[in-house]
């Protein structure tokens, strides 16, 4: 029986691909910039809907791309993939001092060496999406004694937002703006995106001293709408309904039967 496949198995692989294959060898790190932004986000695909298949295979094309890097950097003589190893454990070493230096345990953002950065946000990469950037922004400020004792402070500043956000929509046209209509410009509509961008940052914090990521909680939140919509989809076509033309009564009656079968299930 053919033994199990090592990481060292991998890496030489990927050496041999680079001197065989006329693409392998083509690529720079440039070149594989998008192929590891695109496997990061089927991998995060892969853990949401907890596929344990697809999770393997996504975590190999992951890893590829690590691979990969590694062994371009060592054709450079920059560095190699035990190098990269060895950065991984001599970092993690030193933020788990109570496990590997018989320190005292203390609070992951306390460790990391971004407080001697220039700014809260040096460091975070330019395209990490909003919520994560929050999320990361409020952590960092966290770790300077700049928080709230416990959820209840958040949850306080969620609804005072919310009400800042009520009284900038009072300056709103008739009938408000339509969802799917042109954006609005001048001072108040920027006003009141302000106002909308504070409440979803405070929304963020309440979450995070809740223990919950908000970028996660809102992707159970688009799975669940979507699985609600395919249902009342379902409905109106046992019924020979056009959603398109049923009218909001319709479509709240579809949707709540849809959320009550739901909730059965």
């Amino acid at each position: 029986m053919q033994g199990k496949a090592t990481l060292e198995d991998a890496l030489d692989f990927m050496r041999d691909l680079r001197k065989r294959c006329e693409w392998d060898a083509a690529q720079t790190h440039d070149s594989l910039r998008p192929y590891l932004v695109e496997e990061a986000a089927e991998l995060d695909e892969a853990l949401m809907k907890r596929d344990d298949g697809r999770i393997r295979e996504e975590l190999g094309d992951l890893l590829l791309q690590v691979l990969f890097h590694s062994v371009i950097a060592e054709e450079r003589g920059a560095f190699d993939a035990h190098e990269v190893a060895g950065a991984l454990i001599a970092k993690m070493k030193a933020r788990h001092p109570h496990l590997y230096a018989n320190g005292e345990r203390v609070p992951w953002e306390q460790l990391k060496p971004w407080r001697q950065r220039a700014s809260l946000e040096e460091g975070l990469p330019a395209g990490l999406p909003a919520l994560h950037r929050a999320h990361r922004l409020q952590d960092r400020a966290a770790a300077f004694g700049f928080d709230w004792s416990d959820a209840s402070g958040p949850a306080d500043k969620v609804a005072e937002e919310l009400e800042e956000v009520r009284q900038q929509m009072t300056h709103l046209p008739p009938g408000g703006v339509s969802g799917h209509g042109a954006v609005r410009h001048g001072p108040e509509q920027e006003r009141l995106e302000a106002e909308l961008g504070d409440l979803l940052f405070a929304v963020v914090n309440l979450c995070r001293k809740c223990g919950v990521h908000a970028a996660l909680a809102l992707d159970r939140a688009n799975a669940k709408f979507v699985n609600r919509w395919t249902e009342m989809e379902r409905l109106a076509a046992e019924r020979n309904l056009d959603l398109a033309a049923a009218g909001l009564d319709t479509l709240d009656s579809l949707w709540d039967e849809a959320k009550s079968r739901e909730d059965r299930t």
